[in-house]
């Protein structure tokens, strides 16, 4: 008798799923037992220009089913309020409820802070924050209304996708870094909110070659044989972990995933305290204090995440 796989029985939806990274996660989710609802507008520019096609997200529930799976494709765009609340819709219609939610969706606009415009900065914080925040939304409906009806915990799962641009900063994508901050803060307050329903949120940050990052790794060349260390389906396994019941007591968690390794983050620590020795702080006694707190620190510790994490300051 063959043993079930870790999420049969389960219902997930991934976002952003017709191409890159959340292709490869709505792949492995379906190859680890879950039906999916595959959602992607199908824009072909990264910068959400184009005409929205069914395409993407079609072609990959059609994957899915001729593996033997289950999928369903959705075309709706996330940062939408509305169709938004239609896609989980969709998921509980056509596989009786939702159980994973992975939110992938994106887009880039990047130009340097003092050169963004308005609809440039509304563009990327409306798909990714917004996106991320809708979807968010409904499940946590749904959990919260399951949870009342039995009268206990259900089971749920949210996985964000953050990045590593908001940890060690971003110089061109001051739009796209503030957003995946705002991700995360989304993931700890949702994770805090649900837990009670049995419901855990955690991001992700993945470092993967795609369409979205093609100048990121342009100079990186993928290797003749064997699996591209780049290659989103490095990210994929950690997105199935964090689905299934094993990940149960994995809540409010940020990971960085890439290349066969994943780095838990710490939330921010005190590094240092000081204290007015009158009824508040003065000008003088803060110069006093932190001018030469700072003068003994070398410049690179401003930069001690990027380092942490293997990455280049520019």
């Amino acid at each position: 008798m063959t043993e079930p796989l870790p999420l049969e029985g389960l219902t997930a939806i991934v976002t952003g799923a017709g191409r890159g990274l959340g292709r490869a996660e709505a792949l492995e989710l379906a190859r680890l037992g879950a039906a999916v609802v595959v959602n992607d507008y199908g824009q072909p520019g990264r910068d959400g220009s184009g005409e929205a096609s069914a395409g993407p997200a079609e072609e990959v529930a059609d994957e899915i089913r001729s593996a033997g799976g289950q999928a369903v494709a959705h075309t709706g765009d996330v940062a939408d309020h509305q169709q938004a609340g239609r896609l989980v819709e969709l998921a509980i219609a056509e596989f009786g409820k939702l159980d994973i939610l992975v939110n992938n969706a994106g887009i880039l606009r990047d130009r340097m802070v003092f050169s963004m415009t308005e609809g440039e900065w509304d563009a990327v914080i409306r798909v990714h924050l917004k996106g991320h925040f809708n979807t968010t939304r409904f499940a946590a409906a749904h959990w919260r209304e399951r949870s009342k009806a039995a009268a206990g915990p259900v089971y749920g799962r949210i996985v964000n996708t953050s990045s590593e641009a908001f940890l060690a900063g971003s110089a061109g994508q001051p739009n796209y870094a503030a957003a995946k901050g705002g991700i995360v803060g989304l993931t700890t307050s949702t994770a805090l909110a649900l837990a009670k329903y049995g419901v855990t949120a955690n991001a992700i940050c993945p470092r993967a070659r795609t369409r979205m990052t093609e100048d990121v790794f342009a100079g990186l060349d993928q290797p003749e044989s064997g699996l591209d260390p780049l290659a989103p389906e490095h990210v994929a396994p950690l997105v199935g972990y964090l689905a299934s019941p094993a990940a149960e007591r994995v809540n409010g968690q940020l990971m960085v995933v890439h290349g066969g390794m994943v780095v838990v983050v710490e939330r921010p620590r005190v590094q240092a305290k000081f204290d007015s020795k009158q009824d508040t702080f003065t000008y003088d006694e803060l110069d006093a204090l932190l001018t030469p707190h700072y003068a003994r620190r070398p410049a690179e510790e401003t930069f001690a995440a990027a380092e942490v994490l293997g990455l280049k300051r520019e």
